[in-house]
Parts: structure tokens; sequence; C-alpha cells
């Protein structure tokens, strides 16, 4: 669904392309940053690392199958 008027959309994206890529890149890292941060504090205090890394990947690339996991994450 895309509620945004394509008057609005071209503008925003023009301000976007206006960006350095090095900008656009920290808006991005940024972004990514927030959303980690968000999931993390959904999660159940007192998990173990390995099993905040395995959630984080779980919900930000939803049920992969363990081989395509770095093997530090596989479920054991």
């Amino acid at each position: 669904m895309n509620d945004t008027a394509p008057e609005v959309d071209a503008q925003y994206r023009a301000l976007l392309l206006a960006r350095s890529p090095a900008e656009r890149l920290l808006m991005a890292v940024g972004m990514f940053d927030t959303a980690r941060a968000l999931v993390i504090a959904s999660l159940p205090h007192g998990l173990p690392i390995e099993e905040i890394r395995r959630r984080l990947a779980q919900r930000f690339y939803g049920d992969l199958p363990d081989h395509q996991l770095p093997a530090e994450l596989r479920r054991r």
C-alpha cells in the first residue's frame, strides 16, 4: 500500500538523492541501529548473547534454514 501523493514521493526522493552517498549510508546505518535496538528491547531480559543474536536474525530475515545462518547462530 502506498498512500503518499506522487508529488510528495518525488520531492522526498529528490531530497534523498541530493545527499551524498556517505550521508545516505549513515542514514541507513542509523535506521538499522534503531531497528536493532527496538528488537532487542522487545526480547526477554537475561537471554544469552547467542540467543539474542539468533532471535535478531530470525526477526530481520525470517525463518532461515540452519545452513543459511552463520555457524555460531545455528541451533545445536
